[in-house]
């Protein structure tokens, strides 16, 4: 019995392709990537992306947004009826190295799947928020520290059980799989901070110091 090829939502086109789910949304929306129904269980997507729709998205956000849509249905065209091809001539001025954009994307999609195996939930943890197995870590936690500006070191000081390669997976995953509704605060995901310090934003207003003029 044939196995169906995997779909991809847009939160996980955004994810393997580095573009914007907004992005992704609006090369939907204009057609340039045809779409499927989720058939996987709980889904709700309608709008899923097969393997080629997301080679089809990251040549598009990558070149094909500056060609006119005749150009670009040209090279998709070209794609399609040369699967194997290392490079494809759309027409005399474009030569497009399909090669290493199948290779780069692909090799985000081996990380998204290492991601989903590598992260779960467990209704016993933390509430069922999703965590590296065999630890209470929250991805979704380490992802957001990554966002905000916090380094590796920094990260991997805090939580030993963690590798560089694990955040990684944590900022993919979260990506993938957005979180809904309220963002869940530090003490909800069963954290707690290691140190506070109250920092000033530029505009505020200085506190005056004792024998200042005024």
């Amino acid at each position: 019995m044939a196995v169906a090829a995997r779909i991809y939502t847009p939160a996980e086109a955004a994810a393997v392709s580095g573009i914007a789910v907004k992005a992704v949304h609006n090369a939907i929306d204009k057609k340039i990537v045809e779409t499927k129904a989720d058939p996987r269980p709980r889904s709700v997507a309608r709008r899923a992306l097969t393997r080629e729709g997301l080679l089809r998205l990251t040549l598009w956000h990558g070149i094909g947004s500056a060609l006119s849509a005749e150009r670009r249905e040209k090279l998709f065209e070209a794609i399609a009826a040369t699967p194997n091809a290392r490079t494809v001539r759309a027409d005399d001025l474009l030569i497009v190295d399909v090669a290493t954009a199948r290779k780069q994307l692909d090799a985000r999609i081996r990380a998204l799947d290492e991601a989903e195996a590598a992260i779960h939930r467990d209704k016993g943890v933390l509430g069922g928020e999703p965590v590296f197995r065999g630890t209470r870590i929250p991805a979704r936690a380490i992802a957001a520290m990554l966002a905000q500006g916090a380094s590796a070191g920094e990260i991997l000081e805090g939580y030993p059980a963690l590798t560089p390669r694990m955040l990684d997976l944590a900022a993919i995953w979260a990506t993938a799989h957005p979180a809904r509704g309220r963002p869940k605060t530090l003490h909800e995901q069963g954290l707690s901070p290691k140190s506070t310090r109250r920092l000033a934003l530029k505009g505020d207003p200085q506190p005056r110091r004792p024998g200042a003029a005024g």
